[in-house]
């Protein structure tokens, strides 16, 4: 079955991982006004369940929700078993869960890089392990991956997360060609700084998104984005565009890319 299928989104069985907040929150809300079947998946029960409440409003599908730490892959193996066996199908798979942190490497310990690896990159390759499995098997679906542009222009006091996020984006390269003949796409999205609440996380002075103003991406705005690309032959969705021209111009010139980066990338 051809791809283009899945661009009828109604009734399309749609894992989000990350769903309580950020990108995968607004992915959902969305998604369930396309009457989309949501399987929702994230760390913190509460947060998941009044999103449920609130895609449930706005569907006629259905809004089923698990509490998974998607580093944990026991659990990550046993959800998706629970999933399958409950629903036969899957469409669409989209990895929203991640994190980072703005820290000179040299202040940061090893705790931190494996977590962040834990849950940015092998996360996504769990869920995508026992997900990719059922759409070979149903001969079509789509593996949606957050990465970042971070991990194609990487900048001062984020060496870890763009490390996870370069990682993620090597990862969907390779699964891509692994999985096209099961007509299975995948899709990498990366983004620019998002007005969501990763920042509070990631940004220990508070002034990061006010410093990069003119690049912020609108969360809602970027979620319609990543949805017009389920059904369609996407490698890769980069925004903002002129994120995307620079990080062309820093493969082309990196001793240039360098110099710029340092100027104008270190806004953390």
């Amino acid at each position: 079955m051809n791809i283009s299928a899945l661009k009828h989104i109604q009734s399309q069985n749609i894992i989000i991982t990350g769903a309580s907040s950020g990108i995968g929150r607004q992915l959902a809300l969305q998604l369930a006004t396309k009457n989309a079947n949501l399987i929702l998946v994230a760390r913190r029960q509460e947060q998941l369940l009044q999103l449920q409440k609130q895609c449930q409003a706005l569907t006629s599908g259905f809004v089923d929700v698990y509490v998974l730490d998607v580093s944990i892959a026991k659990r990550v193996e046993a959800t998706i078993a629970e999933i399958k066996a409950k629903y036969q199908h899957i469409e669409v798979l989209i990895n929203a869960a991640g994190f980072g942190d703005f820290t000179n490497f040299v202040e940061t310990d090893y705790s931190l890089w494996n977590k962040i690896f834990k849950v940015n990159v092998l996360g996504t390759m769990l869920m995508t392990r026992f997900t990719a499995q059922l759409m070979m098997e149903q001969c079509l679906g789509q593996i949606i991956n957050i990465g970042s542009m971070a991990g194609k222009i990487a900048t001062p006091k984020s060496a870890i997360y763009s490390a996870s996020k370069a990682a993620v984006i090597a990862f969907s390269d390779s699964l891509r060609l692994e999985l096209r003949p099961f007509d299975v796409q995948v899709t990498t999205v990366n983004p620019g700084p998002v007005a969501t609440d990763f920042f509070k996380i990631a940004d220990h002075t508070g002034k990061y998104l006010q410093n990069v103003g003119q690049i912020i991406l609108d969360p809602q705005k970027l979620a319609n984005e990543i949805i017009a690309c389920i059904g369609r032959p996407v490698r890769e969705l980069n925004q903002p565009s002129i994120m995307q021209f620079g990080s062309i111009l820093y493969k082309m010139f990196p001793h240039f890319g360098d110099l710029i980066t340092m100027k104008i990338g270190d806004k953390k």
